[in-house]
């Protein structure tokens, strides 16, 4: 039995709380510095809205300024919270004294109080605000859900944690950019068929009814395209970044190549520029993606027994990203999970997958070595 000290804490337990205060102060540290790296993004998108906020979603921040400088105002001072506790906590004070630095430098910005400084609409803006907020409201979200309901036991800031950051900046602050690079084909070659008879009649239909056919005819496209990133030797170059992750969680889903996130973009939005839905069901497709895309990946036990051969879950996409022979080339599907029981693809046993990640070779694990993996001379390997 462990030694009961005068305060009625055993010696183990002592020697161990030294240890988790340790654990709680870098993460703090980490913590308060990804929030404050969000609030200075947040205050020069507040300084110059023209230039780095979405140009579609200015009208509605302008409509709800007040919660938004709440949120900024909130933001600040847990970062300067969680970098004081770092600070108080370990020994070496980088990690606290960088979240405070920042929570400073928000501040010096004009904090919650920071006014516009430029007043010229543009073409284009670079998005940075879509990256703050659904960082955000992403984190808030999935880390406690990670945390109640972890499959795998592993830490937040896992192993290639910063690489997955990079590419979550990249895709949401290029969003605009990726956009158009999909869009202007698709309108440019396809133009004739903007005003198709037919058009009318589908945009007609109730929009949840649009909704669900939006999801089954892109699926349907992804399917394939899906399946022939894994059988085509060059297109699976590019997949294979997406497979690199080994530790499954919220913000491995962000971990795409380029070339990948534009092929599967435009095969998703040409049948959906010619059937000619409804804008309101396009948006309401956006909105179930955004969140749909990250559930499946995270790292939660959730198995959902039936709805799981209809829609695709947690317990689905993972069989697909592992590296386990008996899941190798199943569940390609995106949505709809049937799609792979048509075509003989699914696969969903009782237990779950043992570990993740390629099997023949390892792409790099640093972002611009991922950028540049494909168009390397490599050695030709199956599937990863």
């Amino acid at each position: 039995m462990p030694r009961r000290t005068p305060s009625g804490r055993s010696s183990l337990e002592m020697l161990l709380a030294p240890a988790r205060r340790i654990d709680l102060g870098k993460r703090a540290g980490v913590t308060g510095g990804l929030l404050g790296v969000l609030c200075v993004v947040a205050e020069f998108c507040f300084l110059f809205p023209h230039v780095l906020v979405s140009n579609d979603g200015r009208a509605f921040y302008v409509e709800h300024l007040d919660v938004f400088r709440g949120i900024l105002q909130v933001s600040i001072v847990v970062t300067f919270l969680l970098g004081t506790f770092s600070v108080m906590t370990l020994r070496s004070k980088a990690h606290g004294g960088i979240a405070m630095a920042l929570a400073m430098v928000a501040l010096l910005l004009g904090g919650s109080e920071a006014e516009p400084l430029t007043h010229t609409p543009r073409a284009m803006s670079a998005g940075l605000d879509f990256f703050a907020l659904d960082l955000l409201v992403l984190g808030l979200v999935f880390i406690p859900m990670e945390r109640l309901w972890g499959l795998h036991e592993q830490k937040i800031f896992r192993a290639g944690w910063q690489t997955d950051l990079k590419h979550f900046f990249v895709s949401h602050v290029g969003v605009q950019l990726i956009s158009f690079a999909v869009l202007i084909p698709v309108q440019v070659f396809l133009s004739w068929a903007v005003k198709l008879d037919f058009q009318a009649h589908v945009a007609a239909q109730p929009i949840w009814l649009q909704f669900f056919e939006i999801l089954l005819v892109i699926d349907l496209v992804s399917y394939w395209v899906h399946r022939a990133f894994h059988t085509v030797g060059w297109m699976w170059s590019f997949h294979a970044i997406h497979h690199s992750t080994l530790q499954m969680d919220w913000l491995a889903s962000s971990r795409s190549h380029l070339v990948d996130v534009l092929v599967n973009r435009f095969a998703g939005f040409v049948p959906v520029f010619l059937l000619g839905f409804h804008p309101s069901a396009i948006y309401g497709y956006l909105v179930f993606v955004s969140f749909h895309a990250v559930y499946i990946h995270a790292n939660v036990n959730h198995r959902w027994p039936y709805l799981r051969w209809i829609f695709a879950t947690p317990e689905f996409h993972h069989w697909h990203h592992t590296s386990d022979d008996e899941g190798i080339d199943k569940n390609f599907a995106v949505f709809l999970s049937f799609i792979d029981v048509i075509f003989g693809t699914a696969h969903m046993p009782s237990h779950w997958p043992s570990k993740y990640g390629t099997t023949k070779f390892q792409p790099p694990e640093t972002y611009l070595g991922q950028l540049a993996y494909p168009f390397q001379r490599h050695e030709e390997t199956p599937y990863g």
